[in-house]
């Protein structure tokens, strides 16, 4: 017999909030650990991938990068089912485990000059780590997130995946300018680097003590009494299909477009406008602030009048603005001009960012959410995000950078076909409690 929502106790909203704040902490670290590489990537690229030509570097380390993704669908695949069929906090509290683990061999790994080839094989293996962890955590997180927050709030709750997701990267460049006012250049070249790593792998722990007392959904609870089958690869794709490839098809612009506008845009101020380091940090963490408190913002706009104009709103400005807002870029050196693009880009991004989460688990029942949620999600971030940097560089490596702009363009375009066709899920969601 399946147990209908009302036979369990909904938390109160002072129980809601207490496990968000506690969910939402733990995915601030895990995605801090995570984007320390990238914080850090001009700092410890010549270390494991020595050559006179900086650009070549950055793109060594930027296939690194790419390859953690690669592991992010195996690790959406193994913990997504995890999550449903152990429950989401389960699978939290597992992702933060991995995570440690790979910080803290980055920060322990010898440099190539020390061990040769030996070095960038740990770096792949700590960043395999760290990919299994986030392909487990984004969807772990989005749907406890989602399956916390109360029926009228689930857009504003869920947006503090990404007030989190971008807190982590904020935290990673706040450790960065920290350092580059502590220590030399000198230092922070030889081995500063280190710290971020050693931090993340001890800020792991605390959070796996956090993950380990939190309460449980009543999403889940309600759908492991049911008699619903078993999460799986094969019950995701032959039961839900369209939902499956509408998250692929949908992540993908919108990935590919934070991650040019945000991940990415470090080094683009850099190695393209000109910047000197430490002002593209600041104009990068500056901009990525104002960002994550726009989150929350449309979060709780979209409670009021959808999802799908948010989204609808992304991919119209997205394709329109992209192009013109990088190519300004590569020849402004006006700190405030360069601020404010790149502002201009996010802001448009907010559009996808703020409500991707609750969008996707509103589409999946609660026995397959977390899996459906996360594999899909990983496989286009995968392919789009995590290979956003080294495509860029690839471009400008090969003297046509501005090919770049077309691509995030164009798959900003892809995606906005998918938004004007997609239902209105605030209304038709398959989250039955709250």
């Amino acid at each position: 017999m399946t147990i209908s929502p009302t036979q369990s106790r909904s938390p109160s909203t002072r129980e809601r909030t207490k496990a968000i704040i506690g969910g939402s902490t733990g995915n601030l670290v895990e995605w801090y650990d995570w984007y320390a590489y990238a914080a850090f990537t001009l700092y410890f690229a010549p270390h494991f991938f020595p050559s006179s030509d900086s650009t070549a570097q950055l793109l060594g380390a930027a296939a690194v990068f790419a390859v953690g993704f690669f592991m992010r669908p195996i690790g959406a695949w193994i913990m997504g089912i995890y999550a449903d069929r152990k429950g989401r906090k389960s699978g939290l509290a597992l992702s933060v485990t991995l995570m440690c683990a790979g910080s803290l061999l980055i920060a322990i790994s010898p440099t190539y000059a020390n061990a040769g080839l030996l070095a960038p094989a740990l770096l792949v293996l700590a960043r395999l780590m760290q990919g299994l962890s986030v392909g487990g955590e984004y969807g772990a997180s989005a749907t406890y997130l989602s399956e916390m927050a109360g029926k009228g709030r689930r857009g504003f709750f869920s947006s503090f995946q990404y007030v989190t997701l971008i807190g982590g990267q904020l935290l990673a460049i706040g450790v960065l300018l920290a350092l580059q006012t502590l220590l030399s250049e000198a230092a922070l070249d030889a081995w500063g680097w280190r710290i971020p790593f050693a931090i993340g792998a001890a800020l792991a722990i605390v959070v796996f003590w956090i993950r380990s007392g939190l309460a449980e959904t009543e999403s889940f609870t309600n759908a492991k009494a049911s008699e619903a089958p078993k999460s799986g690869m094969l019950t995701l794709f032959r039961h839900h299909p369209r939902e499956a490839f509408l998250v692929m098809l949908m992540t993908a612009g919108g990935t590919l477009a934070f991650y040019a506008f945000s991940i990415y845009m470090q080094k683009f101020l850099v190695n393209t406008s000109g910047f000197d380091r430490e002002t593209a940090s600041r104009i990068n963490g500056g901009t990525l602030f104002l960002f994550m408190i726009l989150q929350p913002v449309a979060g709780a706009l979209s409670d009021r009048i959808g999802r799908k104009p948010l989204l609808v709103g992304f991919g119209l400005l997205g394709v329109i603005c992209t192009y013109p807002l990088f190519a300004t870029l590569e020849t402004t050196r006006d700190p405030l001009t360069a601020f404010l693009l790149v502002l201009g880009g996010l802001v448009i991004v907010t559009g996808y960012t703020s409500i991707n989460a609750v969008v996707k688990a509103e589409l999946f029942p609660a026995h397959i959410r977390a899996l459906g949620v996360a594999l899909p999600y990983a496989l286009a971030n995968t392919i789009f995000g995590g290979t956003a940097e080294y495509v860029a560089l690839t471009f400008k490596d090969a003297g046509w950078e501005r090919g770049f702009y077309w691509y995030v363009t164009g798959m900003i375009a892809l995606s906005l076909v998918v938004y004007l066709r997609m239902r209105e899920t605030r209304t038709t969601s398959a989250i039955a409690e709250g």
